[in-house]
């Protein structure tokens, strides 16, 4: 059974460490030369490492912590809104027209050209109908959610990881076959060429042979551009330099879990997967809404304070020409009447709102649990298909053996060799496939239900 290490943090430190020595030093000889680093990397370290260094991932916690920023200001908001604030002004003479614009007379005005003040004020709500609660309730939703959907990146992103590493495990593996093939056709094709001398078989026979070698040739050529491809779609993921070759330490034989250790993950699917946790977050997100629009229906009350100092005196008739200061302390309660009709549809909206988000929700879990049903029907299929293609390969190898010691024995044809080679071929590839393709079901079986 796997042993899953994506939570052994000294394993990933290590590996961590391991993985910037060598970047680094393949960033100093990529300078120089244009040789690759190579780096051998295990698919747990690479599905933890891609899950913290994926650059969308890196993106994803960003927004993480700008919503909790946001969720930080709203509980600011709490705080009472103190202002200072000073003014001076410069009046101009002052203007009198009589007898319409015709005539007019100028003078200073009265008790002074000059005007200044300096002052503060506060206002510190006591009670805005449960506004500011709302508030506060729909930014840490926001900030939860934000969370959720950086969890559902990073497990994406291992999920990703995870499905080339195992292509890159499997062309490897291929690669691996295709070289064996090519040996086993150029030894072919010399032992042909030796009976076609002894007049024992037609140029026909060496003719198939030499395209058969051609094939083989082509086949490595093909997987060794497929290996290169998807090394570097795995340097992308887990955010390296591309002169970095990553080397798999996992082969596809690797030991896979048993399906009975799945149950339970599989029970808890529709409650632990990242979609209905982020579905339900959305309802709780709608909720709080609900209630914020619930409190425009509500009286605030407030207390309110100022304090100033100002020039000139105009609380008496005639103006003086002095400064004065005063100060005030108050209550304001206010109810908006209009919101009895102004708010009862936006209210109505947001209740149904929340209704609708709870069944999305729902249907979000049964779709999960089909999908995480579906998954482990087919992971047990593919155990069973390993069982059936060791078989395969042991029966093909079996028969290509036999076969070739009659060809070379003049007593079978060389398309029954070739057939048989390929035959072989064909189920140690089969062998391989399902050995990976178990492997990223289970991964698949993690990620949907929000356990990678």
């Amino acid at each position: 059974m796997i042993k899953y290490l994506f939570n052994d943090r000294k394993i990933f430190f290590l590996a961590s460490i391991s993985l910037l020595l060598v970047l680094l030093g393949g960033l100093n000889k990529a300078v120089a030369q244009t040789s690759n680093a190579d780096f051998r990397i295990s698919l747990s370290e690479a599905v933890q490492f891609s899950k913290s260094q994926n650059k969308w991932v890196q993106a994803a916690r960003v927004e993480e912590s700008a919503a909790a920023e946001d969720r930080h200001d709203a509980f600011q908001a709490a705080l009472p809104t103190i202002n200072v604030s000073s003014s001076y002004q410069r009046f101009s003479d002052l203007t009198l027209y009589t007898q319409g614009l015709s005539k007019s007379s100028t003078g200073p005005r009265k008790p002074t050209p000059n005007a200044a003040s300096l002052g503060f004020d506060a206002l510190f709500n006591i009670y805005n109908g449960g506004r500011q609660r709302a508030f506060e309730k729909e930014q840490t939703s926001r900030e939860y959610l934000a969370k959720l959907s950086a969890e559902d990146q990073s497990g994406n992103i291992g999920l990703q990881t995870a499905s080339q590493y195992l292509d890159l495990v499997r062309l490897a593996d291929l690669k691996r076959l295709v070289l064996d093939q090519l040996n086993k056709a150029g030894t072919r094709l010399t032992n042909i060429n030796a009976l076609y001398k002894n007049q024992k078989v037609t140029k026909s026979d060496v003719l198939r042979a030499e395209v058969m070698l051609s094939n083989v040739e082509l086949s490595l050529q093909q997987t060794e551009n497929d290996i290169r491809i998807a090394n570097q779609r795995l340097d992308v993921l887990m955010n390296v330099p591309d002169n970095v070759r990553l080397v798999p330490t996992d082969s596809a034989g690797m030991s896979k879990p048993k399906p009975e250790s799945l149950l339970r993950v599989i029970e808890r699917a529709g409650i632990s997967s990242y979609s209905v946790r982020k579905a339900g977050e959305k309802v709780a997100l709608q909720r709080a809404r609900v209630s914020g629009i619930a409190s425009n229906n509500k009286p605030t009350l407030a207390f309110y304070t100022a304090y100033g100092l100002n020039y000139p005196n105009n609380l008496f008739f005639p103006p003086v020409d002095q400064a004065y200061s005063i100060g005030f302390v108050g209550l304001k309660a206010q109810y908006s009447i209009s919101s009895l009709y102004h708010n009862k549809s936006k209210l109505a909206a947001g209740k149904l709102r929340v209704k609708e988000l709870e069944l999305q929700q729902q249907a979000i879990a049964d779709n999960v649990t089909t999908d995480v049903t579906s998954y482990y029907v087919k992971y047990i299929e593919a155990l069973q298909r390993i069982s059936v293609n060791q078989r395969s390969v042991e029966q093909s190898r079996v028969n290509y053996r036999i076969v070739s010691t009659k060809y070379f024995n003049q007593l079978a044809l060389l398309t029954d060799l070739l057939d048989a080679d390929n035959l072989y071929q064909e189920s140690r590839f089969n062998l391989i496939k399902a050995q990976t393709d178990a492997l990223t079901i289970y991964y698949h079986i993690l990620y949907t239900s929000g356990n990678l």
